[in-house]
């Protein structure tokens, strides 16, 4: 398996109009043969500390942001000729709108499953 992880910093102001975004671009891409998975996540919490991690200590819920909104996206695909097709496609589709909603480009970590 192939697998995309990119992480977005979008304008506050544009939340709704990301999230409405990525709910459209994952069905889009789950219509897509080779497409085995895709999630969207938006980050609502944060660690204290690295104590607290070593502590257990429950994360804390962001209540509020800062200048931008970090979103992630997961993408599993069958192998990088999928996602080289996938890609060209997302593009095409949907990155003029992709682009109004960004504080700066995504960061875009590809690889292979290990396990």
């Amino acid at each position: 398996m192939f697998n995309e992880i990119c992480i977005y910093e979008a304008k506050i102001d544009k939340q709704d109009e990301i999230e409405t975004l990525m709910k459209e671009v994952a069905e889009f891409y789950l219509s897509q043969p080779g497409v085995i998975d895709v999630k969207y996540i938006k980050r609502t919490h944060r660690q204290k500390d690295f104590n607290a991690v070593k502590n257990g200590e429950v994360p804390i819920r962001l209540t509020r942001y800062v200048g931008k909104v970090t979103y992630m996206l997961y993408l599993v695909l069958e192998n990088e000729e999928a996602h080289a097709r996938l890609a060209v496609l997302g593009l095409e589709k949907f990155y003029k709108r992709w682009n109004r909603c960004l504080t700066t480009m995504p960061k875009i970590l590809l690889g292979e499953n290990i396990v």
